[in-house]
């Protein structure tokens, strides 16, 4: 049974929380990366679940790695064990097919900035802060904190954040993209929930959009072009396309109620 890291039910129908709860902060080490993992493997097979928010509670999202667990002993010191778990969390968060969110109250530094850039949106307290502050300590990040922060908000900022390790608040994140929304802190939860809520009543052509922008992101427009079309294909063979394009056809747009499937 899983210590640090719970999926529980949400206030909306077919939307869940998973739930980071390590005292005090939310350190991150090897175990909750290996929690990580498995809940968000169970997830990936959860037909039930179209949404999910990713929520370190109302005080804190998650301040980091668990600094007293990096070697610094020996002539080679290799942090891998607890990097390479995380990294297979957060793969295999941002790979999820349900829509994804995170609500950050308080700090979301280091591995939880990284943590918080792996789902699909991100949504914030008015104090809330971010950063990749691992410059501090004379490393870099290690679970994707160069790689995504820099397609989210361009190569500049990412050098300047990454660079002094500086803290950016919520309103600099809405500034650059690396947020969508902004509210007040005891909000941020229930807006997170509607904010996938919304989509978790969508047709199961979400998935092929996710799927396509993610598995195009990162090779040639001509290849990209390609997986678009793979997915296309596949949306018009979900029982939704049929039910949207008659909706369509005999009573206008936007009159569909989709089943997900």
């Amino acid at each position: 049974m899983a210590e640090f890291v719970t999926i529980e039910p949400s206030p909306v129908d077919k939307v869940v929380i998973l739930r980071l709860e390590r005292p005090k902060v939310n350190a991150l080490n090897q175990q909750v990366g290996q929690e990580l993992l498995d809940a968000a493997t169970e997830l990936a097979g959860r037909d039930d679940v179209r949404g999910v928010v990713v929520w370190g509670g109302p005080r804190i999202f998650a301040a980091g790695a668990d600094i007293g667990a990096f070697p610094i002993e020996g002539d080679y010191r290799d942090p891998s064990p607890m990097v390479d778990v995380l990294n297979e969390a957060l793969f295999t968060i941002e790979n999820l097919p349900q829509i994804t969110v995170s609500a950050v109250n308080g700090v979301a530094l280091g591995g939880g900035c990284e943590l918080a850039m792996s789902t699909d949106f991100r949504v914030c307290g008015t104090s809330a802060a971010f950063g990749q502050p691992e410059i501090l300590l004379g490393i870099i990040p290690g679970a994707g904190g160069t790689q995504r922060l820099t397609r989210l908000v361009g190569v500049t900022k990412a050098k300047d954040i990454g660079y002094s390790g500086r803290m950016v608040d919520a309103e600099e994140a809405l500034d650059i993209g690396l947020v969508s929304a902004v509210h007040p802190d005891d909000e941020v939860l229930d807006r997170a929930v509607e904010l996938v809520g919304a989509y978790a009543e969508g047709p199961a052509a979400l998935r092929n959009v996710k799927r396509s922008i993610m598995d195009g992101l990162h090779v040639s427009l001509e290849e990209a072009i390609a997986v678009e079309r793979r997915e296309f294909l596949a949306a018009f063979q979900t029982d939704d396309a049929v039910i949207g394009i008659t909706s369509f056809l005999e009573h206008g747009p936007g009159k569909a109620s989709f089943t997900g499937r």
